[in-house]
């Protein structure tokens, strides 16, 4: 049973130990010398503010010129097409685990695309079924004949069921790939929407039942209601009947708030235990309220950098991230796991806690959830992960007997018994499913994967590069074993570094089939900013702190060429949404490191991405550019602003989504157009559908895929490369 955290509405975007490599300090370029005085650092001084138009004739105009140029170049070499079959075969492919989720009575859902189902079915079966070679599923809802039949683009956002009986559900449907959403009631009996029944019209935000005939709704309600970051402010109580503008207000939020949300704490038997209220202040600090029989609200005493993970056995597991003294007086530390007897609690908010876990310094949990009677966690030690098992009755602990020196994680749990599914990966181990017993131990390995690619003579390493500031930073890199150690290999370096979002191994087959089945070299950067190694890890590179999360990407670009793993010419980086301003970053401040850039869905006007769409939210990660002292530091970075003449720039490939809701289209938009007015050549595609996730649907992603990798291919396997 899963609790769903709040703290956050939204979060931006998937060895042998060699001895660490001493590296001299990375420093930021001298290029911001030659920038010029004063460019965009205001609305005055932008020349592609029109550019930020989203869906205006003259920026569509742009687009499509800059789309026919970029698809006329990528799709016009010859490679191209070997690339996109492969890709659209992989994606496509029936040959796929079926992520599984229990429901209340123990049978198992499923979203599934392939190419027949291109936008998804929404399916069904038993647990038994499941577990066999070839489940008899029952179709419950077809996203591509709803389409089909109303005409629309929709996307599947998801389901919320009502509990126990989970017969009625709102399903959450999105116009093109949106963050914004249109919510409808539907039985999954009659497997209909409901005449007459529960309709929400777009909007950010949710919807949460309390019964049959109540929910809260958090939308946008009309002038006002929204926060700076664009999602709702208020939560509101709507009775069946009712519309949207008669529900009752019960709960509102500040205006520089991220949002505001309500939802039930259920039982194991979905009976509701509390109506919580989620405030969030920023996108790291929350508040959570109770909503009392009377129609009050209490505040609940939590730590404002805590999430509410799961209720199990009558038990409220809680993470901090921040160190924090309880009302009872204990004291617990940033990272830790606590619990409490919820309805002791909740009478009286002295009531101790238990201290369940406090991971290690090389230690992170990445995933928890209840069955039944247990606490399932996934707890990784430098990076590799195993599943532990807590027994609320006295918090003590086994492991799960899986493989090691992988990625695990904690999928769906059941809420009749103790039975929880776990997957397991690696990047040359194809994902595998198994289904565990938390009461007993058992495990049973239920599905896997078939190689998608040939990995024999691959291996993996895991090395660290010593940062500016002497922090030593892990990467792992997926090579041949015969890989020659003169820097002629054409290697692919990932980044993210943001969020707390922790980059673990996992198998890919299209970075396997399309990278290194082709005599390429992955490398993954565990960098700060991440969650790798827990809060501190991620709070090492907050705000005023981000460009130590920029140096430890340059950090380990550097000892790939130090080792001699790669060379400039052969060295191409690539990540999306804050990675994608990672991208940015490496692009202004180190660009005589690299030969090719793939600037994924970016971030990259810094001083002004709090104005657009969902950027207020972002604040608590990088900061206020409206307040002097924080705009400093983020102007040191942004790499808009610091686009420069003269620089060894490489051509770079940007793609962006004119749907993406959430990081606006405009960022990649303009850094497109600053970087060919400074006479740099560059690729910019921009997909006209498919939201923050750049694909709408299974072509679309092998698209944009096959484009990325004939780029790679183009700048980093051609000889000579040149920038």
């Amino acid at each position: 049973m899963t609790i769903r955290s709040l703290a956050s509405v939204a979060a931006l975007l998937l060895a042998a130990g060699a001895a660490p490599v001493a590296m001299a300090q990375t420093t930021v370029s001298t290029s911001a010398a030659s920038t010029v005085p004063g460019f965009a650092t205001s609305d005055a001084t932008d020349p592609y503010l029109w550019l930020e138009e989203v869906e205006s004739d003259r920026a569509m105009e742009w687009v499509k010129a800059h789309n026919e140029t970029s698809l006329g170049t990528l799709q016009g070499d010859l490679r191209y097409e070997t690339l996109h079959q492969q890709a659209l075969d992989l994606v496509q492919s029936r040959d796929r685990i079926p992520s599984p989720g229990f429901t209340h009575d123990g049978r198992v859902d499923n979203f599934w695309q392939d190419a027949d189902h291109v936008r998804g079915i929404w399916r069904r079966t038993t647990l038994d079924s499941y577990r066999t070679d070839a489940p008899q599923w029952e179709t419950i809802l077809d996203i591509d004949a709803l389409s089909a039949a109303e005409g629309a683009n929709w996307v599947y956002k998801g389901a919320t069921c009502l509990a126990p009986e989970e017969r009625y559900c709102l399903i959450s449907l999105s116009n093109g790939g949106k963050d914004a959403v249109t919510i409808r009631e539907f039985d999954s009996v009659t497997k209909t929407f409901v005449e007459g029944g529960i309709s929400l019209p777009e909007s950010k935000g949710g919807a949460s039942w309390i019964d049959k005939d109540t929910l809260l709704i958090s939308r946008d309600f009309g002038e006002g209601s929204l926060t700076d970051s664009g999602y709702p402010r208020t939560v509101r109580l709507m009775k069946r009947g009712q519309s949207v503008d008669q529900a009752v207000e019960v709960f509102a939020g500040q205006q520089t708030d991220v949002s505001v949300s309500g939802y039930t704490l259920r039982d194991a038997d979905g009976a509701v235990q509390a109506v919580l209220l989620n405030r969030g202040i920023n996108f790291y600090e929350s508040e959570t309220w109770r909503l009392n029989a009377d129609g009050s609200t209490t505040k609940l005493e939590l730590p404002l950098k805590s999430n509410i993970n799961a209720l199990v056995a009558g038990q409220l597991v809680v993470t901090t991230d921040q160190d924090w003294t309880a009302p009872s007086g204990q004291e617990f530390r940033t990272g830790d796991v606590i619990a409490w007897n919820l309805q002791a609690w909740l009478a009286d908010p002295k009531t101790p806690a238990r201290l369940v876990i406090r991971p290690g310094e090389r230690e992170a949990i990445e995933g928890l959830n209840a069955t039944r009677n247990k606490l399932v966690v996934a707890l990784y030690e430098n990076v590799r992960g195993s599943v532990y098992v807590y027994d609320p009755a006295d918090w003590s602990r086994t492991r799960l007997d899986l493989p090691q020196n992988v990625s695990v994680g904690v999928g769906s749990a059941s809420e009749q018994d103790d039975k929880i599914f776990v997957s397991v990966t690696g990047y040359l181990n194809p994902s595998s499913l198994y289904l565990a017993d938390a009461a007993t131990g058992a495990v049973a390995l239920t599905k896997a994967l078939p190689d998608k690619f040939d990995a024999s003579g691959m291996r993996v390493d895991q090395f660290e590069a010593r940062s500016a500031d002497g922090t030593m930073i892990p990467y792992f890199v997926v090579h041949k074993d015969a890989m020659a150690m003169d820097g002629s290999n054409p290697t692919l370096l990932y980044g993210y570094g943001g969020f707390q979002s922790s980059l673990l191994p996992g198998y890919s087959p299209t970075v396997g089939k399309l990278w290194l089945g082709r005599g390429g070299v992955y490398v993954i950067a565990n960098t700060r900013g991440g969650g790798e190694f827990g809060p501190k890890w991620h709070q090492a590179a907050q705000q005023e702190n981000r460009q130590r999360a920029h140096e430890d990407f340059q950090a380990v670009a550097q000892g790939l060429i130090t080792r001699g793993i790669t060379s400039q010419p052969h060295l191409g980086i690539m990540g999306g949404s804050q990675g994608g301003l990672f991208m940015g970053a490496m692009l202004t401040q180190r660009p005589d490191l690299i030969n090719a850039a793939v600037i994924q869905v970016p971030l990259f006007d810094m001083l002004r991405f709090h104005k657009l769409l969902a950027g207020a939210s972002w604040m608590g990660e990088y900061g206020d550019p409206d307040i002097p002292e924080q705009r400093a530091w983020i102007e040191q970075y942004s790499p808009y602003q610091r686009l420069a003449a003269g620089q060894p720039y490489p051509e770079v490939f940007i793609h962006t989504s004119t749907k993406d809701d959430r990081v606006h289209p405009g960022h990649a938009r303009k850094a497109a157009a600053r970087m060919e007015e400074l006479g740099y050549p560059v690729l910019f595609y921009e997909n006209t559908d498919g939201g923050h996730a750049a694909g709408a649907n299974l072509r679309e992603t092998a698209r944009r895929i096959a484009l990325e990798y004939t780029y790679l291919t183009r700048r980093l396997m051609d000889q000579p490369a040149q920038p």
